[in-house]
């Protein structure tokens, strides 16, 4: 029963909109920090303190991160992106079949066409049901895992000695879920 609460609250958690925000920031200041960090400047400061402000990842600060924070910026970015797509693919779903009945393109030509209709009360109970509700319930925990994986990330590259141990595999992991991400959304991408 716990469960059941758990996930039914969590798309209504400030954590899981912070999480959200996180995926969504974290490729551009990602990408913003190669050059960044490539002339010397703040970038594993800059990507710790969006950690630290969204995800609540308190990261040791290194002594030096020049070259990790350009190797963490570059390595994150498939990541990042594969988050970003993933997140807003599935936030779409949810919020578009939620309010199929918003949609510009729901008119009663399209009704007659649409999975549940040709009434505007099936094709929404098919569209909500069917593919809002349960992405909205599902999105949480695919951006909590996402945010996890980069939190890992960024301890292993950006964090003080402790990170050292964990880099070679927060670094595969990082590559791996990105490589079989992409491949999984070959077929969203060709429906798109």
């Amino acid at each position: 029963m716990r469960i059941l609460v758990r996930v039914l609250k969590e798309p209504f958690r400030a954590a899981t909109w912070r999480r959200s925000a996180y995926v969504v920031l974290a490729l551009p200041v990602g990408l913003l920090c190669v050059p960044l960090a490539l002339v010397g400047g703040p970038a594993g400061r800059v990507q710790r303190g969006l950690a630290r402000s969204l995800l609540g990842a308190e990261v040791a600060e290194p002594e030096r991160t020049g070259p990790l924070a350009f190797v963490h910026a570059v390595l994150s970015a498939p990541l990042n992106l594969v988050a970003l797509a993933v997140t807003g693919y599935f936030w779409a779903v949810a919020f578009m079949n939620i309010g199929y009945p918003l949609r510009p393109d729901t008119t009663a030509e399209s009704l007659t066409h649409s999975w549940g209709g040709p009434t505007l009360a099936g094709a929404w109970a098919v569209h909500g049901f069917g593919g809002g509700i349960p992405f909205l319930f599902l999105t949480p925990w695919v951006v909590r895992g996402f945010a996890a994986m980069q939190t890992r990330l960024i301890r292993a590259l950006l964090g003080g000695s402790e990170g050292g141990l964990r880099r070679g595999r927060a670094v595969a992991m990082a590559l791996g879920v990105s490589a079989i991400c992409g491949l999984v959304s070959i077929p969203v991408i060709h429906q798109l």
